[in-house]
């Protein structure tokens, strides 16, 4: 129903790999955004998706679906502050962006998204040709005739007649 994919996710192992090693890590500088932590899952005939964004403006969320893939992005700005002499700056600043590769079974036209306390709240409903459904099957005391039909569609009576014969 979902997969999700970081495109920057090796690279910023690597760069905390690095930090590691160089011992900067958490050095009290504030680093670019690696990715927005996600829940996701099931409930009846909705896919939900909780997305973390702290801090983030709602203004500057935007949600585009192209084909079956959600691509996420907000931003979060380094405030600027005159006159101010950082001592920490620890929280990450930059640009989000997640991208979800939705299955086809759910209804992108009607997808409803709200942000709240700094999380993301993505509801897709499931469409209706996928849900599933009870198929009636009805009892025949006799077979069912079959009627002979043209290429263009149309009943032909002589085949007709021979067909029931």
């Amino acid at each position: 129903m979902l997969t999700a994919y970081d495109p920057f996710a090796a690279t910023s192992a690597a760069f905390r790999a690095l930090d590691q090693l160089t011992g900067r890590a958490g050095a009290g500088t504030a680093r670019a955004l690696s990715g927005m932590p996600m829940d996701a899952y099931r409930v009846g005939d909705n896919f939900v998706a909780h997305l973390d964004l702290p801090g983030i403006d709602p203004g500057s969320i935007d949600l585009s679906i192209e084909g079956n893939t959600l691509t996420v992005r907000a931003e979060r700005s380094v405030p600027q502050l005159e006159n101010a002499e950082w001592l920490i700056a620890e929280r990450p600043f930059g640009s989000y962006t997640r991208q979800l590769v939705l299955g086809r079974s759910l209804d992108t036209d009607r997808l409803e998204a709200s942000y709240h306390d700094g999380v993301l709240t993505v509801s897709i409903p499931v469409a209706e040709k996928a849900k599933a459904r009870k198929i009636t099957v009805n009892r025949a005391d006799a077979p069912a005739a079959v009627e002979a039909r043209t290429i263009e569609g149309e009943s032909s009576s002589e085949e007709q007649k021979s067909v029931t014969s």
